[in-house]
């Protein structure tokens, strides 16, 4: 009679293991149930619905390391012993590539991230090997384990004549079977899949056959070859041209942010050259407003000028003490924004001392090798390029997908069967090889009516292409704009720079003439105002017309994607095809070296002192170089008819000819 229960040890001593993992799965879904799991916080593992939006607090995140700087130096609060150290720009460049792990780009007085960095490339070549990999052999081995109970009615030969089920005689209508399969497969650039593999399948039963336990087993080989869709090399090597085309996408669009960081060093560093140059050229007329007023409150005290006249001289000392502090907060930005782009402390105990003078050579362009560089080398143009070879590889993919699947199948077996009779006593002889066979052949068609949705793909590609080229030609259009205006803008800078290396010449003589004039009674106070302000102006101009056009220098080679190539930088994958570092000990960083790029060889001149001198920076004299070591407040002033007699006399030698 059948029991509706068993005691547990009754279980374990008739072994019925299948039970039992019912009842451990059972209890672990329980246990899992109940259990937590760590995320953001606690919570079961049945997730409730996210009613709200649940934060950490910031201690509760990880902990990094600040890089290390010392307290800036400021307007107001200078640093006086800083260390300075010379920089020449080819030794800012070497720097700023040693700190490459990330590029960055100028972005007006501060550096930002132009989210390229050096691994983009490596990862970007690891989906060529992820598409070559449909093509690797493929090994599979299954095996499964059953245990197959058919309950079946016997005739009770009892009084009851009842039927019962094979409970009552477990050893009834009872199978168990191994099945394993083992197989290779392997396709190849035709679109074909190959296999080829083995199976058996041992099987136990009650009641028991002719042969019990038997063994079921068969080698087999077959092969698929689509004749439609999914057949030909190129389609089955497009999805690997495309991820090597996105390799070459992602180095080049990594070149052209090497590229804009090597322009945004050049151009921060004459920016810092311009703002020494013209911090110098305000202290000057600092010295010299500061000298007049001194000199204007001793006429005033001798009753030679009056109130005005020295409210006058104070209030031009007054602005332009103010010009003064901007000057210097631009020098500290400009520097700050150099050592940011480059890769180093904003403040470090040490001053930046640019040492390369700027090139004041007039540049001829060759327009026509201008454009042939830009249509070849400029990167964003060879990015266009490799998307519309991208996109013909794609079109290849869509077409494909347009035709009917038409498949050819073949496969062949081999047979065999073992095992023994059912009294156990003689084992059968196993089929041979070969002595049972099998095979078949077979096509295989299917197709959408209409293709419609393939068919679509296969234009909205198309389009694709068409709308690809014009984005090329714009760019090539948009291109030679840029160089134009270019080239415009260099010679227009290097005509500005003329035309203020001869204001500043003139402003210098009318200065000295101003002073000497104002000093003999021939010219007004403010006419000596005037010409100091004009001379400290035409020494800025001059120092920015000139970096400037030495900035844009660095922008046509940029525009004509050759600034690398001009300041000797290359990159390890251009020349040896590297994807990480070379050789097993190798004292390289670990990072992928196919983007690394070699320290540049010196282009520029270095002229071992500060840059701001090669303009010739030389202070007028003024009022105090007259009269050295002597009081302000004991200054014997002339009167006005010494003052006249000593001019005639000296026949104007204080007045410097006009230079030629």
């Amino acid at each position: 009679m059948l029991r509706a229960t068993l005691p547990w040890g009754e279980w374990l001593r008739k072994k019925d293991f299948s039970r039992f993992a019912v009842l451990m799965l059972i209890a672990g879904l329980v246990l899992l149930m109940g259990s937590t799991a760590q995320a953001q916080r606690r919570v079961g593992t049945i997730l409730p619905e996210r009613r709200s939006v649940h934060l950490r607090e910031p201690s509760q995140l990880p902990r990094y390391q600040m890089p290390t700087a010392n307290l800036p130096s400021t307007v107001s609060r200078p640093i006086k012993e800083l260390q300075e150290q010379p920089l020449a720009l080819d030794s800012a460049i070497r720097s700023s590539l040693r700190n490459l792990d990330v590029v960055r780009v100028l972005s007006g007085v501060t550096a930002t991230n132009s989210v390229r960095s050096i691994y983009d490339v490596a990862i970007a070549n690891t989906e060529v090997d992820q598409r070559q990999a449909l093509f690797d052999p493929l090994l599979s081995v299954n095996n499964s384990w059953s245990l197959t109970e058919n309950p079946q009615g016997v005739f009770d030969p009892g009084p009851t004549n009842s039927l019962l089920d094979n409970f009552v005689s477990v050893d009834r209508g009872r199978s168990r079977q191994f099945d394993t399969i083992a197989q290779i497969n392997k396709s190849n650039l035709l679109g074909g899949d190959f296999n080829v593999g083995v199976q058996a399948t041992p099987t136990s039963q009650n009641p028991s056959g002719v042969l019990n336990p038997l063994t079921r087993s068969s080698t087999f080989v077959g092969y698929t070859q689509p004749l439609l869709q999914g057949a030909g090399a190129e389609f089955n090597l497009a999805p690997i041209v495309i991820a090597s085309i996105n390799t070459e996408r992602s180095y080049f669009a990594f070149k052209d942010a090497v590229q804009e960081h090597l322009r945004g060093i050049i151009e921060a560093y004459w920016s810092l050259v311009a703002a020494r140059t013209d911090l110098w050229a305000r202290q000057q007329q600092v010295d010299q407003l500061t000298e007049t007023v001194r000199r204007v409150k001793a006429r005033v005290r001798n009753n030679i000028d009056n109130r005005a006249d020295l409210a006058q001289a104070e209030l031009a000392l007054a602005n332009i003490k103010a010009v003064v502090v901007s000057a210097e907060g631009n020098v500290l930005l400009r520097e700050a924004a150099l050592r940011n782009i480059i890769g180093v402390s904003p403040s470090d105990g040490t001053v930046f001392i640019p040492t390369t003078p700027p090139i004041n050579d007039r540049f001829i362009p060759d327009w026509d090798q201008l454009l042939l560089l830009a249509e070849e080398r400029r990167p964003d143009l060879i990015e266009l390029k490799l998307i519309l070879e991208a996109d013909l590889q794609q079109q290849i993919i869509t077409r494909n997908g347009a035709r009917p699947q038409l498949d050819a199948v073949a496969q062949y077996r081999w047979n065999g069967l073992e095992g023994r009779v059912a009294s156990g006593l003689l084992p059968t002889r196993p089929h041979r090889s070969g002595s049972g066979q099998d095979w078949t052949v077979g096509i295989n068609f299917s197709v959408p009516l209409g293709l419609r949705q393939a068919r679509a793909a296969a234009r909205a590609q198309d389009i694709v292409i068409a709308r690809d080229r014009i984005n090329l030609k714009q760019g090539l259009h948009a291109a030679t704009h840029t160089l134009t205006a270019t080239v415009r803008t260099l010679d227009q800078q290097y005509e500005q720079y003329l035309a203020y290396r001869e204001a500043r010449q003139a402003a210098r003589v009318n200065l000295d003439a101003q002073l000497a004039r104002w000093q003999t009674g021939q010219a007004i106070l403010l006419n000596v105002l005037q010409a100091i302000s004009d001379w400290g102006n035409t020494i800025s101009n001059e120092a920015n017309a000139l970096t400037q056009y030495n900035t844009q220098l660095a922008n046509l080679e940029r525009q004509s994607g050759t600034i690398l190539e001009t300041h000797s930088v290359y990159f390890l994958q251009e020349s040896q095809y590297w994807i990480g570092p070379h050789g097993r000990f190798c004292d390289m960083r670990a990072y992928p070296s196919s983007t690394q790029p070699t320290e540049n060889s010196d282009l520029y001149e270095d002229s071992a002192e500060p840059a701001e001198r090669s303009f010739d920076l030389q202070a007028p004299p003024n009022f105090r170089d007259l009269q050295n070591n002597v009081p302000y407040d004991t200054i014997e002033l002339p009167t006005l008819e010494q003052m006249i007699e000593r001019q005639k006399a000296r026949d104007g030698e204080n007045v410097p000819p006009p230079s030629e």
